[in-house]
């Protein structure tokens, strides 16, 4: 052990009466275990916040999109059939998007209705993977043979909206209708509700219906034309990168769009919040380096005689500013190890068990709060944690090394 460790050390361990400097010591620590603790629940619960909201988005939404310059497009079997030849293609499938009026005898909504192949919607978004959805294909079958009504799926909020329940009768109303002497009439047909879905989502859940994209042709005077494809990928991490290479491969007209442009805006605000909090509670740990910083000054006017000795002896500036920085840094890696060790404590309690319990109707996608603590969050909480603490011991330390021995030992 070097002499300048060996001091230190000394250093830490006060006597009685350093009582006062042994508090503030105590405290430093304490203050620094208080914000590492606070700073790794915090970005946590973030963290577990944005990766939840992207489960149930990419539960609900395809992995890309690819749509045509100019509107819908026929024969779009073709396009398909290229699309899953593309290396990192999972599946793909149609659909017709639009907005619509939907009337029920107790109520008006607008909606977006999406017209959906059953047989491979199920393959790409996991939400649309359910029997209510497998029961559409099979009525589709019987509605076609015979005169009975078409079905629609509604979202579990929109249902609520509109006051209806499974086998109620729904007005689906278009705008693209025909011409009539009298002027545009918006088309209009009855549908009847088969069931609902819940996604986690209330964007969704308020606003979306599904019908068969057969049925949906009919109604917007589309026969064998489609709005674009959806498509799943095995990354969705990487669906920038597939979705160029299609972009490249099918050409113009067409283009694409995935899941992370579609949702930028809400991606972009979730890292921001997450930046800001993580620059507010760096506060914390900066109070408790102002009291490391104090602890040191004081110890540095307490300890001027033993400071004029080591230098007499031949101790360098460098060394005695070793002492101090080692100290301070003793100080603050103590404290980030204990909130650390505190921090992730607390994320577990808060992971699996319901501590703090969500309002419904506030935080609709979750009841609780969900943490995921990363090892990189992590990394960068205790180095930024341990750079304050080192920046804090560097006046202190400078100004012992700054100590006149003649002077010191003189006035000492």
């Amino acid at each position: 052990m070097s002499f300048e460790h060996f001091i230190g050390g000394r250093y830490l361990r006060a006597k009685q009466k350093q009582t006062f400097i042994s508090l503030i010591t105590f405290l430093s620590i304490a203050g620094v275990t208080v914000g590492v603790m606070a700073l790794m629940v915090v970005i946590a619960v973030m963290t577990g916040f944005e990766s939840d909201l992207k489960a149930r988005i990419l539960k609900g939404q395809s992995h890309l999109l690819i749509m045509r310059h100019g509107g819908p497009f026929e024969n779009y079997q073709t396009v398909l059939d290229q699309v899953e030849t593309v290396e990192g293609v999972e599946a793909a499938t149609p659909f017709i998007y639009t907005q619509i009026m939907l009337r029920s005898a107790a109520n008006v909504s607008g909606a977006v209705l999406r017209g959906i192949d059953p047989d491979s919607a199920g393959r790409v978004i996991p939400n649309l993977d359910d029997s209510a959805f497998k029961h559409l294909a099979e009525t589709q079958e019987n509605t076609a043979a015979s005169s009975s009504e078409p079905e629609i799926i509604l979202g579990k909020e929109l249902a609520g909206s509109l006051g209806v329940t499974v086998g109620d009768p729904v007005y689906l109303i278009s705008p693209r209708g025909m011409m009539s002497p009298i002027g545009h009439i918006p088309a209009m047909k009855r549908f009847k509700v088969s069931g609902f879905f819940e996604s986690g989502m209330y964007e969704f859940d308020g606003s979306f219906a599904y019908i068969h994209i057969r049925d949906a042709q009919k109604i917007l005077r589309m026969p064998g034309a489609i709005t674009g494809l959806e498509v799943r990928v095995r990354d969705a991490y990487k669906a920038g990168k597939i979705s160029d290479k299609i972009r490249t491969h099918l050409g113009f007209p067409y283009w694409t769009r995935d899941w992370m442009q579609m949702n930028k805006n809400l991606f972009t605000a979730l890292k921001l919040e997450k930046t800001v909090m993580f620059v507010i509670l760096t506060l914390i740990v900066l109070v408790a380096a102002f009291n490391i910083a104090s602890s040191l000054i004081m110890m540095v006017m307490e300890k001027t005689r033993d400071i004029a000795i080591l230098k007499a002896m031949g101790a360098t500036n460098k060394s005695v500013r070793k002492i101090f920085i080692y100290k301070g840094m003793v100080i603050g890696a103590l404290g980030t190890v204990l909130g650390v060790i505190f921090g992730s404590v607390l994320c577990t309690l808060l992971k699996h068990y319901k501590i703090v319990e969500l309002t419904g109707d506030i935080y609709y996608f979750t009841s609780t709060l969900p943490v995921r603590l990363e090892v990189l969050d992590v990394v960068l909480i205790v180095s930024a944690t341990l750079l304050i603490c080192f920046l804090s011991t560097l006046y202190p330390a400078r100004q012992a090394a700054k100590l006149n021995p003649v002077e010191a030992i003189r006035y000492g």
